[in-house]
């Protein structure tokens, strides 16, 4: 092999892999992300995820790019480590759909119409659409189509040029003589693994083992070995992508190369062991570029069919593997994903999630203050404490990440996302503080030997019911963003109003008739405000989703609009929340 035709193959792959990433960028941004937040909301079973995981590898083309991003979601908490694991199977498997693609480049025509759909034809076909519709279109949407045809068309040019660069390899000595040591599957599969691991790309050492095909000296079982170590060099740039996540984010990465060693492994063992036995006829039958793409399709689905029962297997193997460490990201403090800024729709999906979290974080607070005033013990008012602090971080965290994010390139819907998740974030925030304060004032209450009345633990119970359950639908509409259930929180706001006046009421008559006493008013006042203040917060939440929705910003406008729009379906609330907590 000259020099010449080395540079020639060189270029030919580096053609390749520009191709493939423009052709891939272009994709993901005529999806505006919406395929990677698919990813992440579907991805709840592993099946769902295996499907998942396939379909979006086959259209943006890189099993790399899409097990990076099952990465990034375990690491920041989006998805667990099973839920990874299933989409990373489902990428090893749609990747197998580029060798389909490949297999385009080696379309010929002898002439008439047969020509017409000749690699050469579509090439140039591709190429001046999309070189067309990047110069003269002034919609960014062409100009992404525009690169989607471009990577395309330079993909192709690159196969071209890897594959006449390579076709008198096959008549080389030398060639041959390496062909034969791989006919030992061993060998094979690690000279496979390592070129993969060098490359950087699967697709690439797919490409080049086509290429090679077109020589004729490509047999079945030395392709299948190449195949098969390409499998397990694919692994390496993920596993890369691991540097600087935390344990279960390396655990997903590092299952990236678990399975693809298992899955390989079991394969190759019953194939080369049962062809030791049966000596299968067709193991030296030469293959082409087509024939090539269907064993590698082939192998790769056998494969993925035997890892899927075994994901729960493999979760087990890595974790012992990777052991837990202590890791400051974790322990009750939030995960933001940086890598995520550079995709708003992710980014949007993950701060509603962690604010979905600090809304959990200010409920269970809300609950233990309230459980308190019952029943006081030290270790629930820490408890308070702790997730109180824990909500002062998220908020700067999530305001400073939501800054960075607005600095990047969002659509209108994001932007109003962005609206919602500033007003949730101070809201969920001061939540957590009222909570605090009720446990402070429970704590006086027990430090002073105080004890409520009868009656006013009777009052406390139903108001704080009724409190727990507006933070739980502020949460639950905001997390789902469901305008139903926040349609519900503003009715059930009045209606702790006016119980918080008819608790205090029913306190001054105590006072009167000397069931409570005076040391305990204050107390007793401070509480009742602070549980109104928390509805009063429940109430800006919803009224944000709903008003924001609908292109109101001021909340208070809103909440006259919707008296005078919804006052049939508002009354009804009230009425359906005024009998289940009432005094």
């Amino acid at each position: 092999m000259s020099i010449t035709q080395v540079i020639s193959l060189l270029s030919g792959v580096a053609l390749f892999l520009f191709g493939m990433n423009l052709m891939g960028d272009g994709i993901k941004r005529v999806s505006g992300d919406h395929l990677e937040a698919i990813l992440f909301k579907l991805s709840n079973t592993n099946l769902k995820g295996v499907l998942l995981g396939t379909g979006v590898t086959a259209v943006i083309q890189s099993s790399c790019a899409t097990s990076v991003m099952a990465v990034s979601f375990v690491n920041s908490g989006m998805m667990n480590l099973i839920q990874g694991i299933s989409v990373i199977i489902g990428a090893i498997f749609g990747t197998s759909i580029t060798g389909w693609v490949i297999c385009l480049s080696y379309i010929e025509g002898s002439g008439g119409l047969a020509s017409l759909i000749s690699t050469s034809t579509l090439t140039g076909v591709v190429a001046v659409v999309g070189i067309l519709l990047k110069m003269f279109s002034k919609k960014p949407m062409h100009h992404n189509i525009g690169d989607i045809m471009m990577g395309f068309a330079i993909l192709m040019t690159g196969m071209s040029t890897m594959s006449g660069s390579v076709k008198t390899v096959g008549e080389q000595p030398w060639f041959q003589a390496a062909l034969l040591n791989m006919n030992n599957p061993v060998l094979g599969i690690a000279i496979g693994a390592a070129f993969t691991a060098i490359l950087q790309s699967a697709s690439a050492a797919v490409g080049i083992v086509q290429a090679l095909s077109v020589t004729g000296a490509m047999t079945f079982g030395t392709s299948l070995s190449l195949l098969m170590g390409i499998n397990i060099g694919a692994a390496v740039p993920v596993l890369l992508s691991a540097i600087g996540v935390g344990t279960d984010g390396k655990r997903a990465a590092f299952s990236y190369l678990v399975s693809s060693i298992v899955g390989t492994g079991t394969c190759a063992i019953l194939f080369f062991g049962v062809n030791s036995f049966v000596h299968f006829p067709f193991m030296s039958m030469p293959l082409n570029p087509f024939s090539m793409a269907f064993v590698n399709t082939t192998y790769r689905f056998a494969m993925t069919l035997l890892l899927f029962p075994m994901i729960k297997l493999i979760s087990k193997i890595v974790t012992v593997l990777i052991k837990e460490v202590p890791d400051t990201t974790k322990d009750g403090k939030i995960v933001l994903e940086e890598r995520f800024l550079y995709r708003p729709a992710l980014a949007v999906e993950q701060v509603r999630q962690a604010l979905t979290d600090m809304g959990i974080r200010a409920l269970a607070a809300v609950c233990l203050s309230d459980q308190l005033l019952f029943e006081y013990d030290e270790e629930s008012y820490n408890r308070v404490i702790s997730q109180e602090e824990v909500n002062d971080e998220y908020e700067d965290e999530i305001n400073a990440y939501l800054l960075q994010l607005t600095n990047q390139n969002i659509n209108e819907y994001q932007s109003g996302e962005i609206a919602k998740f500033l007003h949730a974030v101070t809201d969920f925030e001061r939540i957590s503080d009222h909570a605090l304060n009720i446990a402070q004032n429970a704590k006086m209450i027990h430090d002073k030997g105080l004890v409520l009345s009868e009656g006013a633990k009777n009052d406390f119970k139903v108001l704080s019911e009724a409190v727990e359950e507006i933070v739980q639908l502020a949460i639950n509409a905001f997390g789902a963003i469901d305008l139903d259930t926040a349609m519900r929180i503003q009715p059930l706001e009045e209606v702790i109003d006016e119980l918080c006046t008819r608790v205090q009421n029913h306190h001054v008559r105590r006072l009167q008739n000397g069931t409570c006493s005076i040391k305990q008013a204050f107390a007793y006042n401070n509480i009742c405000t602070d549980l109104e203040r928390v509805s009063d917060h429940c109430s800006n939440v919803g009224n944000a989703l709903i008003g924001i929705s609908r292109g109101t910003i001021d909340t208070h406008d809103y909440q006259k609009q919707l008296a005078a729009d919804e006052a049939a379906q508002y009354d009804q609330y009230v009425k359906e929340y005024s009998e289940r907590f009432s005094l």
